[in-house]
């Protein structure tokens, strides 16, 4: 089963009521279960123009204060194998083979028009902000992770190794440099114009000029524009060089695309939709959980305290028949032996039932309890 799928049997499992008020979506009439904002920024990835430099991960790693890596940024060996990412690398450049001929995309958040790692977290710490970006509050995290389940990229990382105070991280698209007026540091870093800012709607013209201006250059489609609702960062990739029929759209087969490691499948679906109604739900568990609980603790007391009456009454009446019985034999024995011999048959038994009681306080019973 793949992810899509088992996010749809979770959404379709979830409380419908959870959905509330959504605005319907551009991308294919999904609905969508956060604010859907059209004047947001974007970023426009040409793979054609990328060489692979990894100046974008510096300016990543520069402008958000992240540890130097292991291996130098101009070390490109490290692209050798797929890499992706983590705490302390929220970009990263991997090369791949497009019909023998090397391609290198740069991966990060696309920070989706309608996040699924926002729709999943029930302490609201991811939020789609009007700039495009998608931030995250670690103020409120409970590090439950539905947001790396959620994500349809596989985007966001865990602090594993911080044991007091782990975090989720992923790029946060500059949103304070957006604030002022600057360009997210990838985009600045990078010497070829493979990244290119502005707001979303521009973005998309821009792709549509360059691939009818160079068809058998590009592929007649926009990677982002549609895909799971829409993301804000897009790509565009370069057309195979052995497709035959130049004008024929890779929508259908998504070659070039699935070469570059990106999902084809994912539909024009915002993915909010399918984990806010089951993962919605989660609030109101957590709100009730009190409520259900102490039921469940009150009906075991109610048990308990009907098994502790019986058992009371049970030795009641062993009590009361002991009694009776020791009586009758008194009885009978003065009846058969005299006074006497009745007299000394009940100091007996009361030396007997003290030494008892003095062996249960001892051991930390009670002779009346038992």
């Amino acid at each position: 089963m793949n992810r899509r799928k088992f996010l749809a049997i979770l959404g379709s499992a979830g409380v419908a009521s959870a959905l509330g008020t959504s605005k319907v979506a551009k991308a294919g009439g999904g609905t969508h279960t956060w604010p859907y904002y059209e004047n947001s920024y974007g970023i426009l990835h040409d793979t054609t123009r990328c060489i692979g430099c990894r100046n974008c991960e510096e300016g990543c790693n520069k402008v958000n204060n992240l540890p130097k890596p292991d291996n130098p940024f101009n070390d490109l060996s490290v692209m050798n194998k797929s890499r992706r990412m983590t705490p302390t690398a929220w970009t990263v450049v991997n090369k791949y083979e497009l019909d023998g001929k090397p391609v290198f995309r740069k991966s990060q958040c696309f920070h989706c028009n309608d996040p699924a790692c926002a729709s999943a977290c029930f302490a609201k710490c991811f939020q789609k902000q009007p700039n495009g970006s998608v931030t995250y509050d670690d103020s409120q995290c409970v590090g439950c992770r539905y947001c790396m389940i959620a994500c349809p990229f596989y985007v966001p990382s865990f602090e594993y190794d911080d044991a007091w105070d782990p975090r989720v991280v992923k790029c946060t698209f500059c949103e304070l440099r957006l604030k002022e007026g600057k360009l997210p540091g990838c985009v600045e870093s990078c010497p070829m114009d493979a990244l290119t800012f502005g707001r979303r709607a521009d973005l998309i013209k821009v792709a549509r000029a360059r691939i009818k201006d160079n068809p058998d250059k590009y592929t007649d489609y926009i990677y982002g524009e549609w895909d799971a609702g829409g993301t804000a960062w897009m790509v565009l990739a370069p057309i195979a060089p052995d497709v035959a029929d130049k004008k024929h759209s890779r929508i259908e087969t998504g070659h070039e695309f699935k070469e570059l490691g990106l999902d084809t499948h994912l539909g024009n679906r915002p993915m909010g939709e399918l984990t806010y109604g089951a993962l919605g739900a989660v609030p109101m568990i957590v709100a009730f959980w009190p409520v259900l609980f102490g039921g469940a603790y009150a009906i075991s007391k109610r048990r308990e305290a009907i098994h502790m009456a019986e058992t009371e009454a049970i030795v009641r009446e062993t009590k009361e028949d002991v009694v009776n019985a020791m009586d009758a034999a008194v009885r009978k024995i003065a009846e058969t032996q005299g006074p006497g011999a009745a007299d000394a048959a009940c100091q007996a038994m009361a030396d007997a039932m003290k030494t008892r009681e003095e062996a249960c306080a001892h051991c930390g019973h009670h002779g009346e309890d038992k």
